[in-house]
């Protein structure tokens, strides 16, 4: 282990993890979809770290960007106005379509959902959340609250009024649902959703909070029906409909917010990750008109000391540019296509594979110990065996990286990937898969 290794396990504490067995490679260097470790060792990153280098490692106009700004003016509170500030706020306006709207910007997506949460709760007067089981939504304490999957269970005994729901996830519908189209799914979740809104009693329900597009928890791809019902749902007991945008946004579905695709409005956008790509910190949340009004008359009682910082801002703005002048939506589309073709074909080649679920260049692989009774290839909150521990180490070793979670792997990669790079990748994964195939039925 290097001297920076050791240094790194003696003073940090590393996200999700026990401690004691951790050896992070020290990585010394990066460029466009690659990442190299102190050893040379090159990584294709088909996760786009955490699905946020959008436009991939050290893109050079936002790189100048940030160094121009720091040159500039590196910081001036949120009271201020500032160039980067206002141009920034534009830019994002004008690319969620919401004629009107407003935004607030933060650090990250979970500050972007706490934030959202207390808007709701300012405009409607009311004080229940509801958010799907299988979604993350930060870890933070009421964006915590909001995630449904087992990260939450640390934050529990939870806050009153945090209620979850079953969103459409057709592979695991109950065996003796049947679902056979989309719209049947659809209906078939708007209904159970209803019933809970009537249970909780729509005059309390501030808002539905939605990930568009989950993804960390499956890249659950909804119905249009559904989103649509949702939005429905909302109008009729004057609910916010809130998508989580942080992971979907800034054209990783191929769209700039994945919304876009379904032909609905939500009341309040969250974002993060694509705005910068990690470059330095930013997100937001989009206020629509109706709520950006409010706050007219209306104090807002959001309040960060980093609230639309200028370096953050100026990221943004170059970022956004970029998104314009490589044709990232063109590059989604193509290369897009391509991914769900690989997907297609590894799902018929190996056993292992359940089910596979991609838009844009955002996809999972589920993996399953049967395919005829879908049985989770790990159980649900757990992996006893360290099967998926096991997968992710032997895909690293081949230099294709990317993360787990639940009995799932992620395969989003930077925006920017061609198709041959695609290939190459795939070529490590489907050898890793050879071997997963032995451990099932």
């Amino acid at each position: 282990m290097s001297n920076v290794m050791e240094q790194g396990k003696k003073y940090n504490l590393y996200s999700w993890s026990a401690q004691k067995n951790l050896a992070p490679a020290n990585i010394v260097d990066a460029k466009g979809i690659y990442f190299y470790d102190e050893t040379g060792k090159k990584y294709y990153d088909m996760s786009s770290q955490l699905v946020n280098v959008n436009l991939g490692h050290k893109n050079q106009a936002v790189i100048d960007a940030i160094k121009a700004q720091a040159d500039k003016l590196p910081f001036i509170a949120p009271s201020f106005s500032c160039d980067v500030r206002s141009q920034a706020a534009e830019m994002v306006v004008e690319a969620s379509g919401l004629e009107g709207a407003k935004v607030f910007f933060v650090n990250a997506g979970a500050e972007s959902n706490e934030n959202a949460i207390k808007m709701a709760k300012m405009y409607t007067g009311k004080w229940k959340i509801f958010s799907m089981y299988r979604c993350y939504h930060g870890a933070t304490y009421g964006s915590a609250n909001l995630t449904g999957e087992p990260r939450r269970y640390i934050n529990e005994p939870g806050i009153p009024g945090f209620i979850k729901y079953n969103g459409p996830y057709p592979y695991r519908a109950p065996k003796h649902v049947e679902l056979k189209s989309e719209d049947d799914a659809a209906e078939y979740y708007l209904q159970t959703l209803e019933d809970q809104i009537l249970y909780e009693n729509p005059d309390a329900i501030a808002a539905i909070f939605m990930e568009t597009v989950v993804g960390s928890n499956g890249v659950l791809v909804p119905p249009k029906k559904w989103i649509q019902g949702v939005r429905a749902l909302c109008d009729k007991y004057n609910i916010c409909m809130v998508c989580d945008e942080v992971m979907a946004g800034w054209y990783r579905t191929g769209t700039t917010f994945a919304y876009q695709q379904f032909d609905v409005k939500p009341d309040l956008v969250t974002f993060a990750k694509g705005s910068t790509c990690g470059y330095v910190p930013l997100g937001g949340v989009i206020a629509s008109k109706k709520i950006a009004d409010f706050f007219d008359e209306h104090a807002m009682m959001c309040g960060l000391t980093y609230s639309a910082h200028p370096m953050g801002c100026a990221a943004c703005i170059a970022t956004l540019n970029e998104y314009k002048r490589l044709n990232i939506a063109e590059n989604v589309k193509k290369s897009g296509k391509h991914l769900g073709e690989k997907l297609e074909e590894m799902k018929k080649k190996h056993k292992c594979i359940g089910d596979v679920r991609y838009i844009g260049l955002f996809s999972i692989i589920e993996f399953v110990k049967n395919r005829e009774t879908r049985e989770p290839l790990v159980p649900y909150g757990r992996d006893p065996e360290g099967k998926m521990k096991k997968i992710i180490g032997m895909l690293k070793e081949g230099g294709f990286y990317t993360y787990s979670h639940e009995n799932m792997i992620h395969v989003s990669p930077p925006l920017i990937i061609t198709e041959q790079e695609l290939d190459e990748a795939f070529e490590i994964l489907d050898k890793v898969l050879d071997t997963v195939d032995t451990w099932v039925d």
